[in-house]
């Protein structure tokens, strides 16, 4: 670093950029001169740069050799012997030693065949024959490929380096491991022979799918010794090592094609082969080659490939993965593994229906987004083959109705503040000559999005979808760790085009368990080095939504699992939100299933997703609707069993939410007045909650002061009146009808009952112009203990026609008779009295016209048809016999009063005609 103090060095390179300014200034003097100055300026400019690299490889030169200094040492165990690596679960018990899927065999240099060793020199290093350990030509012609192609485009590393890399370095890309690579290259050239390095390079190297060594994988891609190989095997094998699980045949043949054609032109254009030999190698379907995959599963491998996917991610490649020593402590939750595991080899769990019936599981810590257990795949029996497929993890399929949280309503509580209770018109919908339905065909009117939820209806999602946007539903998904390209409202139900994993599905749904956090699901806490250091992995949380936007949607989840379609996910003691999902059978298959089968829900410790179906939906291979509940059955076994002996909290309301109760019927606050039927529980956002319905009015006089009253009329009747009532009373609370006038004989009643409906109006008219007339004779008669019951009478039959007091009279039968209590109590209320009486009458009067159109209330049949056959004023109330008998007429004589024989014929034509009457509303 003191050489970027030096004084001389920037003076003389200070002084040779002003001496060429100079010699530029000065070359229009003259033709040769100005020739002599350009020559100057060239050699001045070369000093200057000469200088400049001897300071870079003289400053470089010091930092090379502290690195080659900390440089391992050439052990000859360490070249010889593989060091595997030992996977740990979550709780630090050791899973397995990886190398013990190597199945490494180890052969001479003078076993591998040469067209066999040709191959990987033409692919992997053309010039290993004449270089000392590091190509120089390489190297130049690796950095023009990545500066014109990109970085990481072409490598320049030999296979005497891949030697020193795989067994003696870290997997780290950083200048000190290549300076450490290049120095060590080159130190074991001169120790070792080509054939002894090549030898290790073959033994060494990982081919995928367990195989160390070149003879390993000659058996396991094609059960074939090395000398038994083909051009285009090995052409084949010589690809492998750059990206295993890239080129892997069985997952990738196309690719794995294409790189074996790779292969086979670089030995051709390096003379190893013929054009011929080329043409006729690359013809060979790779299909055709290799041989049915091996069974070397253990009840782990899905987990294990997702820990591989995870550590190429961080950029530690396979290779140093199983052999490069490694302590990796993963997620893993043994006992949930084992659970799920069981759940997909045997039919204990469920029935299912054949071999080809899949299925994926995905189990995830719902606060930290640590995956506990990975099903990819069912296995039909022990000797099953599993091809390579992981169904939790590749699979990109319709997510169904389990997307409408994460598109349709979470984002609308999120941004628009939206309550539990937010409404939808459920109706019929067409959209770019598209119709949408719900999957039972029918619509609801008005629901809420909690009840869209709940039975999972479709034109809801949609019209809420549509209302957030398609670009903020885009966004809030990518929060959750789900990319959609296009927005359209068909994804609002599910419908995608490239679709999702059980293990996004998990991901996305553990954020609104852990209010509002997402964790990108990770299966590897940390990587610990030989040399002790260690690389952290675990997932970063982003905050994703707010904690009551989380527990909004959490909550109408709950809803869907306690009662709604995912009830059968339901799991005793355990607070679970959940939401089914299934896709419609694609156009041209026929039948009452679906293509998809989902179930995605969590606990406050879990959150797992479940996937049904078949690789390719055909006529004969769906699922059919008995077997639609799979999923969801499957989800329960897993989260029943894994949450045993384990503590798990209810989810937890946050301050920022309020349960309110709402008047179903107005989606106002309900009050003391709201019946029990019509109130629910909804959530809302502080400050967002609705209005609270007013109060009805009180209803004067109360039913206290009308008892007091009747009480006080009861005392001062005569006997022989309170004989008459007691007669009477009985047929009254039998019948509960008010009794016929007294002065009208049965042929009148009969006729009356013949009339039309309409008639009954103006008899009331008639009997309000006759209400003065009335009072003036009774306030002219003397005073008695019985007050007026002309004015009684009316004034009940006036309340009831308000068709307020009808409900009521079912109960408190004596509640408007409180007027004539009124009326007992003396002259001074006789006023108010009155007054009450014309406002009454005019609410008769508009309950005659609601009549008339046949528009009455089925509350008040009884009443109307007993006062249209009486004759007698609207209403609805018990009157005393008594007072019905007096009010028909304002006399009291005895000789205007009728018989025993004529009132016990008239009141049973008065019941027959309510009977009558009540035939034919009910027939309407």
């Amino acid at each position: 670093m003191k050489h970027l103090g030096n004084p001389s060095l920037w003076s003389f390179t200070l002084r040779g950029i002003i001496m060429g300014k100079k010699m530029n200034e000065e070359s229009n003097t003259g033709k040769n001169e100005g020739l002599s100055q350009k020559k100057r300026f060239a050699r001045n400019v070369l000093l200057t740069a000469a200088f400049l690299m001897v300071f870079v490889l003289t400053f470089g030169g010091y930092q090379t050799y502290a690195y080659i200094n900390e440089a391992p040492t050439l052990e000859g165990n360490k070249l010889s012997l593989p060091q595997s690596s030992t996977l740990f679960d979550a709780e630090g018990n050791k899973i397995t030693d990886i190398v013990g899927k190597e199945h490494r065999k180890v052969v001479s240099f003078d076993e591998i065949p040469e067209h066999v060793v040709n191959a990987f020199i033409a692919v992997e290093d053309v010039r290993y024959w004449d270089h000392n350990g590091v190509d120089i030509k390489r190297i130049g012609g690796a950095v023009v490929a990545n500066i014109q192609d990109g970085f990481g485009a072409e490598g320049a590393s030999t296979i005497t380096q891949q030697v020193v890399k795989n067994m003696l370095l870290e997997p780290e890309k950083t200048v000190k491991r290549k300076v450490q690579e290049a120095y060590l290259a080159m130190e074991l050239e001169k120790q070792y022979s080509k054939e002894e390095i090549l030898e290790m390079y073959l033994n060494k190297i990982y081919f995928g799918q367990g195989a160390y060594g070149v003879a390993t994988a000659a058996e396991t891609y094609f059960n074939k010794s090395l000398e038994e190989l083909t051009t285009a095997e090995a052409a084949l094998l010589a690809g492998l090592p750059q990206r295993p699980s890239g080129y892997d045949p069985y997952k990738h043949p196309d690719i794995a094609t294409d790189r074996r054609a790779t292969v086979l032109s670089l030995m051709e254009q390096h003379g190893f082969i013929s054009v011929e030999e080329r043409e006729e190698a690359a013809s060979v379907a790779i299909e055709d080659t290799i041989v049915e995959k091996k069974n070397q599963s253990t009840t782990n491998d899905a987990f294990i490939d997702q820990v591989i996917d995870d550590l190429e991610k961080a950029g530690i490649p396979e290779d140093a993965l199983y052999s490069g020593g490694l302590e990796i402590h993963t997620t893993l939750d043994a006992q949930a593994q084992k659970i799920v595991d069981e759940s997909l080899t045997t039919n204990q769990v469920v029935e299912y229906p054949d071999e080809e019936f899949r299925a994926g599981i995905s189990l995830v810590d719902t606060q930290s987004g640590a995956i506990r257990a990975i099903g990819g795949n069912r296995q039909t029996g022990e000797d099953d083959v599993q091809k390579g497929f992981n169904y939790a993890t590749q699979l990109e399929r319709s997510p169904g109705s389990t997307i409408k949280p994460i598109l349709d309503y979470a984002p609308g509580i999120e941004k628009l503040k939206w309550s539990t209770n937010q409404q939808f018109i459920d109706e019929e919908l067409e959209l770019n000559g598209k119709e949408f339905s719900n999957w039972n065909d029918e619509f609801q009117g008005s629901v809420s999005i909690r009840e869209a939820l709940q039975w999972s209806y479709n034109i809801p999602a949609i019209k809420a979808f549509m209302e957030v946007g398609g670009k903020e539903a885009q966004s809030f998904a990518e929060k959750l760790g789900i990319s959609i390209e296009e927005t359209y409202p068909a994804y609002a139900i599910g419908g995608f085009a490239n679709g999702i994993s059980p293990l996004q599905l998990s991901g996305a749904y553990a954020a609104f368990g852990s209010g509002g956090t997402f964790h990108e699901p990770y299966s590897v806490e940390k990587v610990v080095y030989p040399n002790g250091k260690e690389m952290e992995l675990s997932s970063k949380p982003e905050k994703a939504m707010s904690e009551g936007t989380a527990y909004m949607i959490t909550d109408m989840l709950r809803t869907v699992v306690k009662e709604g379609t995912g009830m059968q996910a339901a799991v005793k003691g355990l607070d679970i939100a959940g939401k089914t999902g299934t896709t419609s059978l694609e156009e041209g298959i026929h039948g009452d299933g679906v293509s998809d089968a989902w179930f995605s829900g969590y606990t406050t410790n879990y959150t797992a997703a479940v996937w049904t179906g078949y690789d390719k939906t055909t006529q004969n291979a769906y699922i059919h609707k008995e077997d639609d509940d799979i999923a969801k059955l499957l989800f329960k076994h897993v989260m029943s069993e894994v949450s045993k002996g384990k503590d798990t909290p209810d989810f937890e309301q946050p301050d920022t939410v309020e349960e309110i109760e709402i008047d179903k019927t107005s989606g106002l606050r309900a009050n003391n007045a709201t019946p029990s039927s019509n109130i629910i529980k909804e959530l809302y956002f502080k400050g967002e909650e609705p209005k609270k319905a007013p109060l009805p009015k009180k209803k004067e006089p109360s039913n206290d002061s009308e008892n007091d009253q009747t009480d006080k009329k009861r005392e001062t009747e005569k006997p022989a009146d309170n004989a008459a009532k007691e007669k009477k009373q009985p047929e009254k609370k039998v019948e509960e009808k008010p009794q016929p006038k007294p002065n009208n004989s049965v042929k009148e009643k009969e006729k009356e009952k013949e009339k039309p409906k309409k008639k009954k109006e103006p008899e009331v008219k008639q009997e309000e112009q006759n209400k003065p007339e009335e009072k003036q004779e009774e306030q002219n008669k003397p005073k008695e203990p019985s007050t007026d019951p002309v004015e009684s009478s009316e004034s009940d039959s006036s309340g009831n026609a308000d068709g307020e007091s009808t409900g009521e009279s079912e109960t408190t039968p004596d509640t408007n008779n409180s007027d004539t209590g009124n009326e007992d109590s003396g002259n001074e209320e006789t006023s108010e009295e009155e007054t009450g009486t014309e406002e009454n009458g005019d609410n008769s009067g508009n309950t005659d016209q609601s009549d008339d159109s046949g528009e009455g209330a089925t509350g008040n049949e009884s009443s109307s048809g007993t006062n249209d056959d009486s004759g007698s004023s609207e209403g609805g109330e018990e009157s005393e016999p008594v007072e019905s008998e007096e009010a028909s007429e304002p006399s009291e004589s005895p000789e205007n009063q009728p018989s025993e024989e004529e009132t016990s014929s008239s009141q049973k034509n008065n019941d027959s005609t309510v009977e009558e009457k009540k035939e034919e509303n009910s027939t309407e």
